[in-house]
């Protein structure tokens, strides 16, 4: 499967062919030496234990990549959070309202396997230890999955993760009352053990910051039948991830560490995926390709990498897992 190319990149790359590249776009796009100078003075707050505990299977994050690629991102995301509560005290002062902090929302979206779990969670352990951000809440989409039965009822099982398996209604009402300030939301909670939604749901008490990640996070907004937009779960974000990668790497990402989980959760006699526990390398590679090529492959094509430049920021990884290039919206 080819990557699919944004019409910016497309169009920077006619541009460089041309030899004009310097008409404007939106976008600023730095290497890693680059991204990384921006850190400046930002505090490292994180330890190796800390990584050991945030850092997900299969990858490959040290401590250098936070000071060359998070720090810089925490130093960023903390200028746009001032900046949001000064605009947002600046409204209240017109409108004659007493102010409030209003919760700061970051969406992060990518792939399956493409690490945007642990950019999150790294994410939340850097942000809840700046001094007007204590409380960092983290919320993945999982949860918003219609449970089994339902998808089955469906005919969507087969199709878990694709933009219609989830319940976007509930999704966007809890982020929308997150924002609006509620003293506690619930947020449904997900199993990969047992792969289904579980019954008892998560409290998130008013936080400074949430972060919501998740495949589909960044989904334009759908047509109504009366051909009107309907609201987009990315209208209540103030900042947006995307964690790219080559496909070819994901699709290996995926394999290997499918053929880990073997020895991990997939043992547990309770996991849903206990059936594959036995299979030998040759089967447990040909079994999870065939996952990746008839679910997550098109999930990614059609649904996931077109909202891509709907982000703010976007981490372009290379083979080893390493983030390789950033780009950041200017405009």
């Amino acid at each position: 499967m080819m990557t699919r190319v944004s019409a910016a990149e497309d169009l920077v790359a006619r541009l460089r062919e041309t030899g004009d590249a310097s008409l404007p776009t939106p976008y600023v796009e730095l290497d890693r030496a680059a991204w990384s100078g921006l850190r400046e003075n930002h505090p490292m707050s994180l330890t190796g234990d800390d990584l050991s505990r945030l850092r997900g299977l299969g990858d490959r994050l040290d401590l250098e990549e936070v000071e060359d690629v998070y720090l810089p991102l925490s130093r960023l995301l903390h200028f746009y959070v001032e900046a949001v509560h000064g605009l947002r005290l600046a409204t209240s002062e017109f409108l004659g309202d007493r102010p409030r902090r209003v919760p700061f929302v970051v969406g992060v979206a990518g792939s399956v396997a493409v690490g945007k779990s642990t950019t999150s969670r790294i994410l939340r352990e850097l942000m809840s230890r700046w001094p007007h951000t204590p409380r960092v809440e983290l919320v993945t989409t999982d949860g918003f999955l219609y449970p089994n039965a339902e998808l089955e009822a469906r005919g969507l099982l087969q199709r878990k993760g694709f933009p219609e398996s989830y319940d976007r209604r509930a999704l966007l009402r809890f982020v929308a009352d997150v924002k609006s300030g509620t003293p506690v939301v619930r947020a449904p909670q997900y199993s990969h053990l047992t792969y289904d939604v579980l019954d008892e749901p998560l409290e998130v008490p008013r936080p400074d910051v949430l972060i919501v990640e998740g495949l589909n996070v960044l989904q334009p907004p759908a047509v109504r039948p009366d051909g009107e937009n309907a609201a987009a779960l990315s209208d209540y974000f103030d900042f947006s991830v995307y964690v790219d990668a080559d496909p070819a790497d994901v699709r290996r990402w995926y394999v290997e560490r499918f053929l880990r989980l073997r020895e991990t959760a997939f043992a547990d006699p309770q996991s849903y995926f206990h059936r594959y526990a036995g299979l030998s390398d040759e089967e447990a590679r040909e079994t999870a390709t065939g996952i990746w090529e008839a679910i997550n492959a098109p999930n990614l094509d059609r649904n996931i990498a077109p909202t891509r430049d709907r982000a703010t920021l976007v981490l372009t990884k290379g083979a080893d897992h390493a983030v390789t290039r950033i780009r950041l919206r200017k405009i």
